[in-house]
């Protein structure tokens, strides 16, 4: 599996990383991006100082060729009409380079803001929705993703309909990105081979329901520290990991698919800093705030098997595992592009 374009456009990474309370360091950081020569930005929703189509608009409008990817937003968060005419109008102010990225999220998300839970079904008929309404189709739909008597796009631009991927992590999301969508987005902190087995299940899934499964785009996301002084690294890549990890559900999820023992995580979330909160730890924690407790309560072994850090040229060869376990392209996270240099100079040797 290879992407078009040069090697060096299978990586891409991540602006605005974390919690940040100034959206403009998009901008900078997606032109350096693009100036290293990545192939796609990607923009993590977050509600406050991380909108989706906002970020977009200022990224398409000071970049020329890398890619724009939401790694994620979701369908319920936005009407069908109102998703889709943003997709549109991405696609047609950036000549083509936006990529939908979605997810499902949890169930206490979505019951605390009031929307609904998000299954299968919605994510297969919201999806279907979508696409529609950017072909410029009428759509009437009743079902699981909601009532629309009748919807339409107004006007359409000579642009094409973007990439739909799916975030997923367990077997059940995998197929479903396989069979439904024209890309999956892998969660941080899986290993090579976690990658391998899951990249295995969504070409298997899409060959199953008819599809070319070469036309299935496997990203894997990969958290790196290329070259860090070890408190910011552990910042990246421990206090991250964390976040992750503390959440019920999530953490069982990564410890299955990469076969660990998932007994670490009950001692986790037993410490008195994770008492009564609700949420991810990074709600309620800054990073800073997370280290010391990460390296105390996430085993070394899970985070060395599974992220990228130290010397650079090291970062890039486990970049390159990642590859050759079976991703069309990687998702770098965690240290944003002004600290790629060096990493990316490694790859590009290698």
């Amino acid at each position: 599996m290879t992407a078009p374009g040069t090697d060096l456009e299978r990586l891409g990474a991540y602006v605005l990383p974390g919690r940040v309370p100034d959206p403009r360091l998009a901008v900078g950081q997606a032109r350096t991006a693009e100036h290293l020569g990545l192939g796609t930005v990607w923009l993590s929703e977050r509600w406050g100082t991380k909108d989706l189509g906002v970020l977009t608009g200022a990224i398409g409008a000071t970049s020329e060729r890398v890619r724009i990817a939401s790694g994620i937003t979701h369908f319920g968060v936005r009407h069908p009409l109102t998703l889709a005419s943003m997709a549109m109008t991405a696609q047609a102010m950036t000549g083509g380079r936006f990529v939908l990225g979605v997810g499902r999220s949890v169930a206490a998300t979505w019951k605390a803001v009031g929307l609904p839970v998000v299954t299968n079904a919605v994510l297969v008929d919201a999806a279907d929705i979508v696409r529609r309404l950017c072909r410029g189709e009428r759509v009437s739909y009743e079902g699981p993703a909601g009532n629309y008597p009748r919807m339409r796009l107004g006007d359409l631009p000579d642009a094409p309909v973007p990439p739909l991927v799916l975030a997923a992590i367990g077997p059940k999301s995998l197929a479903l990105a396989g069979a439904h969508f024209d890309g999956v987005l892998l969660h941080p902190f899986l290993t090579p081979d976690a990658v391998k087995r899951s990249a295995e299940s969504v070409r298997r899934a899409a060959e199953e329901a008819g599809r070319d499964p070469a036309a299935v785009r496997v990203y894997a996301t990969v958290v790196v520290a290329p070259d860090l002084p070890p408190r910011e690294e552990a910042a990246v890549v421990t206090a991250r990991a964390l976040t992750y990890f503390q959440i019920p559900g999530f953490g069982e999820n990564l410890a299955t698919i990469n076969g660990w023992d998932p007994a670490p995580l009950a001692t986790l979330r037993a410490h008195p800093m994770f008492a009564g909160i609700r949420g991810a730890a990074d709600h309620h924690y800054t990073r800073d705030q997370l280290v010391d407790v990460a390296r105390e309560l996430i085993p070394a072994d899970w985070l060395e098997s599974s992220a990228a850090a130290g010397p650079a040229a090291l970062c890039a060869e486990r970049v390159r595992t990642y590859l050759t376990a079976g991703a069309d392209e990687i998702a770098l996270h965690g240290s944003t592009p002004e600290l790629l240099g060096p990493l990316v100079q490694h790859f590009r040797a290698s």
